[in-house]
């Protein structure tokens, strides 16, 4: 059985008083039935991790680079992410994609060293409102999933986020058939490249304008195993009905 997964996309928003809402989301959730990771901005990471030490809150970055050490300013190894307090990190969001120009393969080979380095790999894939009106989504999250998922993935160092571009942060939602179909086939491509005991065991997450009034028809929906919450993760208020909502289904 997979355990579902809240995790909650900080990007670049937070400070130091912000670090009051994990506190006040740890004490939310002291025993939760799902995994709960929270992954601020790369200079709050050792501040949050000892600020959730002893609770049910993961923390994880934003992004890391492919090697380990090296000339590459303003980078992050996934050593150091680990070092900081970092559990996971996320990997391949749209916005790195379009705004630095990411590949598959450079998502792959950051994948490779995240896992590598001990963190679990939350890999992100999805298509934009062009390639949704002309029919390519699976077309789309087919070849993301081939090209950005390392042969090392597992259900224990791996998760996908399908996170489709024209519903982050717009409030727009795929209806619960379209993110169904895009989930199945998401399993199904892992099926027939892994194997059905490594496929059963990767987390498939739905990110895309989650929020408490939607989550829990989202997380009924199949092989849907939790959620990547962008905005609705930054307030323990608004995040908390969303784990709520995901323990329950």
């Amino acid at each position: 059985m997979r355990r579902k997964l809240a995790a909650g996309n900080w990007k670049m928003n937070g400070t130091g008083e912000s670090l009051a809402e994990l506190a006040a989301l740890a004490e939310r959730h002291p025993g939760p039935a799902a995994d709960i990771l929270i992954c601020p901005p790369a200079t709050l990471l050792w501040r949050a991790a000892a600020a959730v030490q002893g609770s049910a809150v993961a923390i994880g970055g934003q992004d890391c680079h492919a090697a380990a050490s090296g000339a590459h300013t303003g980078d992050l190894s996934a050593a150091m992410l680990k070092e900081a307090g970092a559990r996971a990190v996320i990997l391949g969001h749209s916005e790195r994609r379009a705004d630095h120009g990411e590949t598959d393969a450079a998502v792959c080979a950051k994948a490779e060293a995240a896992i590598a380095g001990g963190l679990t790999a939350v890999i992100c894939i999805g298509e934009t409102l062009a390639q949704r009106e002309a029919g390519d989504t699976l077309k789309a999250a087919g070849s993301q999933l081939a090209g950005s998922v390392p042969a090392s993935a597992t259900g224990n160092n791996t998760v996908i986020a399908y996170e489709p571009v024209w519903a982050i942060g717009t409030g727009k939602v795929p209806t619960l058939d379209q993110i169904a179909e895009v989930h199945d086939f998401l399993r199904a491509e892992l099926t027939a490249r892994f194997g059905a005991e490594t496929a059963g065991s990767i987390r498939l997450l739905y990110g895309g304008s989650v929020k408490p009034s939607n989550a829990a028809e989202i997380f009924a929906v199949s092989n849907v195993d939790g959620a990547l919450v962008g905005g609705a993760s930054l307030k323990a208020a608004d995040f908390s009905p969303i784990i709520s909502a995901l323990e329950t289904s």
